[in-house]
């Protein structure tokens, strides 16, 4: 089963992308180094409910 959900930045809280993922196989709470705009560097952004 494939689910929405948001990614928000660890440094300024912001909520900058949306990505899906499969619940079965990845069952913990994502964790990607991305872009944040507002910072204007690479910062890693973690799933949000």
């Amino acid at each position: 089963m494939r689910v929405n959900l948001l990614l928000a930045c660890t440094e300024c809280k912001r909520r900058n992308y949306a990505t899906v993922k499969n619940k079965k196989n990845t069952t913990g709470r994502i964790e990607l180094k991305k872009y944040c705009p507002w910072d204007k560097k690479h910062t890693v952004h973690r799933e949000t409910k």
